[in-house]
């Protein structure tokens, strides 16, 4: 009989648009992450990270959840899952607090945040994300973590995200439908940057980019915390659609013939390569060079890096980007891609993988399964914050009081 959830137990559940991929992890006591079960479906129903058709997202998130079940062994009940989609949008906040020369507590950084985050959001919004990137006590700015600093006021700035409300709806129905839970709905971008960069990058100055079939998410770090966030709504189903059409092929098989046998920069594919084209309506398949393919391909690929480069300087913060440009996902993983984008962004580039994995780790170091791996990595730190939570809230009530006299609050 399969085991139920234990408390150590995170899953994700990462709804593409071409695919709906479930992930079951434990934490380790050393604060790894083991990757017990994977499920992978075809995603049917979603369209530029937006539910067009309720019941086949239902019927996919369920395939790729049952999946997972039987290989962990277990049943899940509650997931972390994704959003994206152009109805993402970013701001950056400020919110301040008094602190009465009195020393910073949690509890002035949760009013502080608090405070940023009370700014007016239209009704049919909602806020998905507040995130701290630095706070100022007095005149003493670029604080990290102020908690025990002393000072008068306390400023903090924050990064916002917010997304559409019938859009986040939508997505939630489509996994409470499959008697799931939904702990948190948390950015794609965002879940990927976890999975993928490195603190030194982030601290440098990083844009990771997540290519997926329906959307290209953007985050851009710089200091070690986010900074501007982005969705461009065009990704690779647009160059799996120009094969289709140019070659005139299903578009089942335009896809095979992308992954295996597209390259991003034609200079890099020999004259003399052949592939076989399958027809459509029962007519025989052709035989036709990578080359040509490879010219189909490349002024795609062209128009997708500039349209990330043009968010990239459009932010403001391309001079902060000492690490370059990190891509990830799916359509990322391309022969020439990452050369193409070096060309074109005029800076390093590299190809991102989920690092810091154990298990199923050769099955899921892949670009594909970045957002997947950075909701179980949100979902160990959800967890943790809600231990510590926990343990601020269990101190004596007398204690509390007398810290509250101490901040002035009575």
């Amino acid at each position: 009989m399969a085991k139920s959830e234990t408390d150590n137990m995170i899953v994700s559940l990462d709804v593409g648009t071409s695919q709906v991929t479930a992930l079951i992890g434990e934490i380790l006591p050393d604060g790894d992450i083991n990757v017990i079960g994977v499920g992978v479906t075809a995603a049917r129903g979603m369209d530029k990270g937006g539910v067009n058709d309720l019941n086949l997202v239902v019927q996919s998130i369920q395939r790729a959840v049952n999946e997972a079940e039987l290989m962990a062994d277990c049943r899940v009940s509650a997931v972390y899952l994704n959003i994206s989609g152009r109805h993402i949008s970013c701001q950056n906040e400020n919110g301040m607090v008094p602190i009465n020369d009195a020393e910073v507590t949690q509890d002035d950084v949760d009013s502080v945040i608090h405070a940023a985050k009370s700014v007016p959001v239209a009704q049919e919004r909602r806020i998905l994300h507040v995130l701290p990137q630095e706070f100022v006590i007095d005149s003493q700015e670029s604080i990290k973590s102020p908690v025990g600093m002393s000072g008068v006021r306390m400023e903090a700035r924050v990064h916002m995200i917010t997304c559409a409300n019938d859009m986040a709806r939508n997505i939630v129905k489509a996994v409470e439908r499959c008697d799931l839970k939904v702990e948190r709905l948390v950015f794609s971008a965002l879940a990927s940057s976890l999975a993928v960069l490195t603190e030194d990058e982030k601290e440098l100055g990083v844009a990771l980019v997540d290519m997926g079939a329906g959307t290209i998410d953007i985050s851009i770090f710089a200091g070690g915390v986010l900074r501007h966030t982005a969705v461009i709504p065009v990704a690779g189903n647009q160059v799996t659609n120009d094969i289709a059409k140019i070659f005139r092929t299903p578009l089942s098989h335009a896809e095979e013939i992308k992954v295996q046998y597209a390259c991003a920069l034609r200079q890099m594919v020999s004259m003399e390569d052949n592939i076989e084209v399958p027809s459509v309506g029962g007519r025989p398949a052709r035989s036709m060079s990578r080359h040509t393919l490879a010219e189909v391909v490349e002024p795609r690929y062209q128009e997708l890096f500039e349209l990330v480069r043009d968010q990239i300087y459009g932010s403001g913060l391309e001079e902060q980007i000492a690490a370059g440009v990190v891509l990830t996902g799916g359509t990322a993983k391309m022969e020439g891609a990452i050369e193409f984008a070096e060309e074109i962004f005029q800076m390093p580039v590299r190809l991102g993988t989920p690092i810091g994995i154990q298990g199923l780790s050769d099955y899921v170091s892949d670009p594909t399964y970045a957002t997947s791996i950075g909701l179980l990595r949100f979902g160990q730190l959800d967890l943790n914050e809600q231990q510590e939570e926990r343990q601020r809230s269990q101190k004596p009530h007398w204690i509390q009081r007398i810290q509250s006299w101490f901040r002035g609050e009575f």
